[in-house]
């Protein structure tokens, strides 16, 4: 059988109706829930589930660090309960994942934010001593995305999840790479969920104003997410576009967020392919959509870019991607970011 969560909701009002989901006893038997929330709308998620959940216990969720987590995972157990739902952004569903493994329970998902497929995937992103790395975790028991909140999320967050989403394009194409040079054993449908995620956002002519398109994006982000867990690796959702990103993640922290840099990665990737029909389309997507394109557009000089996509193959140990593949010498590696800026620069 699938790994599946057990309902799946996109609508507004979606946090409201948190106490028919936990009410369910295939999440809770005793109704002992807890609720994790981030620090920016910690209140206002309080106040909306207040009136369904009535005396479950809220906790706080200062950062998306590993501190953060373990902490949050000690107080689960400390307080002995069935559940525990994470409600916010990435950094706190992350947190709220990992927190959940560690106390040996399973976690509802309730996004209020669309920025990376982070809401379903088996992988929780948090940071650390030494930058930020990856955990496997459990994929959740529930998901819901609410709307309303997703509305008054950032723009630019809201949308970083297209291009999050978008490069999963170039991951499949390095898994089939992996699978031609390597031998590496290929899921089909975990391939298949990825490009149908992809490929919903991709041709789209509407974007995050409105609901119909932010349904379709969080459908998309969770298709993803649950690619990887049928595929047992994040393999069809993160590729040499995915290297580059964490390697500008560690040469230069703060630079952007995951989605914008996942999106001039998998652009970035099909230029290296010599790909031109798949590189103007995320890149025309990108663009559509108000996000980054090209190195400058993040504040990336070309020998920052450089620099990063040097390092980005040692951030994967053992994945094989364009960038593996083509072992480009720094000065091949610069007149490649030359030739991209120019051939998709605005």
């Amino acid at each position: 059988m699938l790994p599946a969560p057990l309902t799946m909701e996109v609508r507004r009002g979606a946090i409201a109706q948190l106490g028919a989901l936990l009410a369910d006893s295939r999440v809770a038997t005793s109704g002992r829930v807890a609720v994790a929330v981030g620090a920016s709308q910690g209140d206002r998620i309080a106040e909306v589930i207040a009136p369904s959940l009535g005396e479950a216990r809220v906790f706080r969720v200062p950062d998306g660090t590993v501190d953060a987590a373990v902490s949050l995972g000690a107080d689960l157990r400390k307080g002995a309960y069935e559940a525990v739902v994470g409600v916010g952004g990435g950094k706190t569903i992350d947190a709220t994942k990992y927190a959940a493994s560690l106390a040996g329970i399973p976690m509802v998902a309730v996004a209020t934010n669309l920025s990376h497929d982070g809401i379903c995937s088996p992988v929780a992103s948090l940071i650390h001593e030494g930058g930020k790395g990856s955990f496997g975790v459990p994929m959740p028991l529930a998901i819901m995305v609410d709307l309303d909140f997703v509305h008054d999320a950032p723009a630019a967050l809201v949308r970083s999840g297209v291009g999050d989403v978008v490069s999963n394009l170039s991951a499949i194409e390095d898994w089939h790479l992996g699978a031609a040079e390597r031998g590496e054993p290929i899921d089909g449908l975990a391939i298949s969920m990825a490009r149908t995620a992809a490929e919903a956002v991709l041709g789209r002519s509407d974007s995050i104003e409105s609901d119909a398109f932010l349904t379709v994006l969080a459908e998309a982000l969770i298709l993803s997410g649950m690619s990887m867990v049928i595929a047992g690796s994040s393999r069809p959702s993160s590729g040499g576009d995915h290297e580059i990103l964490h390697a500008v993640d560690q040469l230069y922290p703060g630079t952007s967020n995951h989605g914008e840099l996942a999106g001039i990665g998998a652009a970035f990737c099909f230029y290296l392919r010599e790909d031109a029909r798949r590189l103007g389309e995320v890149a025309g997507c990108l663009r559509s959509h108000d996000l980054p394109v090209v190195p400058g557009d993040v504040g990336l000089t070309l020998e920052q870019f450089t620099d990063a996509v040097m390092l980005a193959p040692s951030t994967r140990p053992g994945r094989y991607t364009i960038l593996e593949h083509l072992r480009l010498s720094e000065t091949e590696v610069r007149a490649k970011v030359e030739g991209y800026v120019h051939a998709v620069g605005r």
